[in-house]
């Protein structure tokens, strides 16, 4: 009876039984913790060994009932599990190893691998490119927190781990092009995963439309003024290389490598040499690109002008007509001079292709005291030196006339000529007897004044060198021209010609050539 007792207590130990249990979660995502445990019902056994398995391989033995802990599962890690203990001693031969009833544990995944894209697809250089992180958690643990990062050849774009799944790059160039990936992970539990490299080549595009243009104030080049030459392109991108030439030798007068659309060369003082014509080129990387000619015209603001009076004579008298000559060393054409007395505006005279310029005066009382010029190109006036004028009174009596002592004590021949006008109702005969009767008595050249004995020649021995008569009966015009020898005392001749003029007649002297 005992026996047979015994028999029913331990005949199921060769198979699996309840005798076992194996607890494991029932559902497992990645990165969860996953515990297994071998349970057995009976306490009073004691066991010698108790191990856990995987699709029948061994993971895990102890010597006493302990769990089995995986720390963070992943998709690997499903399959079917089951535990085995076995009894510290045995009465009977035939008692085995107990084993528990399998378990199936799926590892379920948390989010999928991300996916990498690029917005646009074709990335252009200087555009900006959007990179997007794409993956989506299991809606079972939806509340788990993702963040991302982007990488490009190994090394972390931006600002590292974020939790934004895009990444915009503002501009991106050439030097850019490489191997993009993403990476996705949660805080808890810790899941990273990769998504597939992706090679980004960003297409750089050759300038075009290169342009030169100048920058000045008020759009004129004036010399010793700063001037701007900014060469531009309206397509390029990357690192352009911008240089300035000139025309005449083709040699480079600048040059500058920037990431822009345009480049600016400055010339800090304009020289009236560095007129001429200009142009630019832009290359970046596609081959140079050149430019219109464009050409600079230096314009030369007016210098001081110099101010000088011209008068006919050392001392400047009433009457006298003076030429004020203004004239600049150095300035653009057209030029306005401007003349002043005692700051008094004169008038103006313009030189249009340079040079200077004349302002006739003739002379009062009021005349005496300082004169100046301005000269005015547009680029600023600029006001002479004063220059003085002083008068010395009015022209003499002997100054209106040409017979001149010191020409006379010179030996100079001198020739007086009366041009005898006659208007108003006089004949021909009776303006000529007028005339010779003015000069009856004149003395010859060949008389003595203090000698009596030679007497002045008659007039009527005098011979006219031009004689000019109006036939005609009406009111005459006469002209009657000679010439005589003054003697020493001319002063005393031209008197007595003077006294003895007939009242409608005018006279005239002038000097023989």
């Amino acid at each position: 009876m005992l026996l047979w007792s015994l028999l029913v207590i331990f005949a199921p130990v060769d198979g699996k039984s309840d005798w076992l249990t194996l607890v494991a979660p029932s559902a497992v995502f990645e990165g969860d913790r996953i515990d297994l445990t071998c349970q057995k019902k009976n306490d009073r056994w004691k066991v010698k060994r108790v191990s856990y398995y995987k699709d029948g391989e061994e993971l895990q033995f102890s010597s006493k009932l302990s769990n089995c802990s995986i720390q963070r599962a992943v998709l690997s890690d499903s399959g079917t599990y089951h535990c085995a203990v076995s009894p510290v001693w045995s009465i009977f031969p035939f008692q085995k190893e107990k084993t528990s009833r399998s378990v199936r544990i799926e590892v379920q995944e948390l989010f999928p691998r991300p996916v990498l894209t690029v917005s646009p697809f074709r990335a252009i250089e200087g555009n900006p490119v959007t990179l997007t992180c794409e993956t989506k958690l299991s809606p079972q643990r939806s509340d788990a927190q993702l963040r991302f990062c982007f990488f490009r050849d190994g090394r972390a774009l931006g600002s590292g781990w974020s939790s934004s799944p895009e990444l915009r790059v503002p501009a991106m160039w050439s030097g850019d092009s490489g191997s993009y990936w993403c990476e996705a992970e949660t805080v808890t539990p810790s899941v990273r995963k990769q998504s597939l490299q992706s090679q980004i080549h960003v297409r750089r595009v050759p300038v075009s439309n290169v342009s030169l243009e100048m920058r000045v104030p008020r759009g004129q080049v004036i010399e010793g003024r700063n001037l701007v030459l900014l060469c531009s392109v309206t397509e390029g991108t990357g690192n352009i290389t911008f240089s300035w030439h000139r025309e005449a030798t083709g040699t480079s007068v600048g040059k500058k490598t920037q990431r822009s659309l345009s480049g600016e060369l400055e010339v800090p003082a304009v020289q009236e040499r560095d007129a001429g014509r200009y142009y630019c080129r832009a290359d970046n990387g596609h081959g140079p690109i050149q430019s219109k000619v464009l050409s600079i015209l230096v314009r030369i603001p007016a210098s001081r002008p110099i101010l000088s009076i011209t008068a006919p004579r050392a001392q400047a008298v009433e009457g006298d007509v003076v030429e004020l000559r203004c004239e600049v060393q150095r300035g653009s054409p057209p030029i306005l001079y401007r003349f002043y007395h005692e700051d008094v505006p004169l008038g103006n005279s313009s030189a249009p292709s340079g040079g200077g310029a004349s302002f006739n005066l003739s002379l009062t009382a009021e005349h005496s005291g300082n004169y100046s010029c301005e000269a005015d190109n547009g680029l600023g006036a600029q006001r002479s030196e004063v220059v003085p004028l002083s008068l010395s009174g009015t022209r003499s009596y002997r100054e209106e006339y040409v017979t001149d002592r010191a020409l006379g004590l010179l030996g100079v021949p001198a020739c007086v000529g009366a041009a005898l006008l006659f208007y108003c109702r006089f004949h021909k005969t009776s303006g000529r007897h007028s005339v010779t009767n003015a000069l009856r008595d004149v003395p010859s050249a060949n008389s003595q004044a203090s000698t009596p004995s030679n007497p002045s020649p008659a007039i009527e021995d005098l011979q006219p060198d031009y004689v000019n008569v109006d036939p005609g009966d009406g009111d005459v015009v006469y002209s009657f021209v000679c010439s005589i020898q003054l003697p020493e005392d001319s002063e005393n001749t031209r008197r007595t010609i003077l006294e003895n003029k007939d009242p409608h007649v005018i006279y005239s002297g002038v000097k023989e050539m």
